[in-house]
């Protein structure tokens, strides 16, 4: 034997054992989002290299760093890194900007990031999330919130912490960037080479950083004196003002974080995190804002939007596993025709079922039937002589006979 190949760095195999927890997260997602008149989309797994260089935005850390992109046939593409950029694209390019208004789209699948793996963050992840399109109006920025809270807790998450900010309009932002560079001007050559990238092209991104040094200069009265006047002008206000008021209408609590900036350049207005305290311990479950100037940018009529994203590993890891549910029958037979037969009637009647390929022993596949099935149908040669079938209820060791036509009734003992 050669050597064996393994999994690459960063990427995970989903056993069996575990897609229990998978499905659950799935099935929420379509329930809860579609429940609010949200409808599935699914994008191309690598899109145009440009699609996230414009979009996502190239002072970002993941377009700078953290982008899996390669050539073909003289083009540049790039396994996606997040999927709002191509939730946009597709948006424009369908011609769904003649849609009603809003368009509400929700999505799950692998995204890829190159990035140092670690628990809850592996290269190839999962998100789950919504985009609702059209709507300028705050209600919009409420709804999206309240729907993460939804799902959060549909899925067993109740104890969160709600996180919001408003970044402003361009306008906002411009002033607050100027008053930001002049505070940190005089520190610049203590922080990190990215903060010291970042002070020019969106000194914005430098609340994001996480380096101790650059925290640390931050948390300090200049700066925080600065972080914490209020920028956003009074348009910008009142919209601020009246999300907030609809958060309270829903009962959903939250708190203003004036660091919250959200790691992606096309956000404004409301920035919003939710951390969970699941398990003892804060970990960050959903983040999103508005993006109302990303449809134009990337080429299509100006929309305003907002969204959010969730990673699916971090959820799962906060979860207790969910049990894969067990066949409903396993037929028991050492006969392979007889066995193979009635497995597909009963499938055919929608019942889960199985049965030995091999005709081991009757002890042996009722040992196995008690491992993964509720019931086990025994064909012996007095059932297959007077065509019934005796079906054994595996938790409570209850055994009836039935006729062969009537197996499925013996199902609800």
């Amino acid at each position: 034997m050669g050597n064996i190949i393994k999994a690459q760095k960063g990427t995970k195999d989903i056993l069996p054992n575990e897609i229990g927890s998978w499905h659950m997260l799935e099935q929420k997602a379509l329930e809860v989002f579609t429940s609010a008149g949200f409808k599935e989309i699914r994008t191309p797994i690598f899109e145009a290299t440009e699609l996230f260089a414009r979009g996502v935005g190239d002072t970002t850390d993941i377009v700078n760093k953290e982008m899996y992109t390669f050539e073909k046939s003289e083009r540049s593409l790039t396994l996606r890194p997040e999927n709002t950029a191509g939730v946009v694209r597709a948006f424009i390019e369908n011609g769904m900007s003649r849609l009603s208004m809003p368009v509400k789209l929700w999505y799950k699948g692998p995204m890829f990031r190159y990035e140092r793996p670690q628990a809850g963050r592996q290269r190839q992840f999962h998100q789950v999330g919504v985009e609702m399109f059209g709507i300028k109006e705050p209600t919009a920025d409420a709804e999206v919130i309240s729907l993460a809270v939804a799902y959060l807790n549909a899925i067993g998450l109740n104890d969160l912490d709600v996180e919001i900010n408003s970044l402003g309009c361009p306008k906002c932002r411009e002033e607050f960037s100027k008053n930001l560079r002049n505070a940190l001007r005089p520190y610049l050559e203590k922080m990190c080479p990215d903060c010291q990238s970042r002070f020019e092209k969106n000194p914005l991104r430098i609340l994001d950083c996480k380096v101790p040094e650059c925290k640390e200069i931050l948390e300090s009265e200049e700066l925080q004196n600065v972080i914490a006047k209020d920028y956003i002008c009074d348009e910008c206000h009142e919209h601020f003002e009246k999300v907030k008021s609809y958060l309270n209408v829903l009962n959903i609590k939250y708190s203003v974080n004036k660091l919250l900036v959200r790691g992606l350049d096309y956000y404004n207005r409301t920035v919003f995190e939710i951390k969970s305290n699941n398990l003892g311990s804060q970990n960050a479950v959903c983040g999103g804002g508005r993006y109302d100037s990303l449809v134009g940018h990337l080429g299509g009529q100006d929309t305003p939007a907002v969204g959010f994203a969730m990673g699916m590993e971090r959820l799962k890891s906060l979860l207790p596993e969910t049990e894969v549910k067990p066949l409903t029958a396993y037929v028991v037979c050492d006969n392979s025709e007889h066995a193979f037969k009635l497995v597909n009637e009963l499938r055919e009647k929608g019942i889960s079922a199985d049965f030995d390929m091999t005709c081991k022993k009757f002890t042996k596949q009722l040992e196995k039937a008690s491992k993964i099935a509720n019931f086990a149908c025994i064909l012996g040669e007095d059932e297959l002589s007077k065509n019934e079938v005796s079906v054994k209820n595996m938790l409570t060791s209850k055994q009836i006979t039935v006729s062969r036509d009537d197996v499925v009734s013996a199902f609800v003992q």
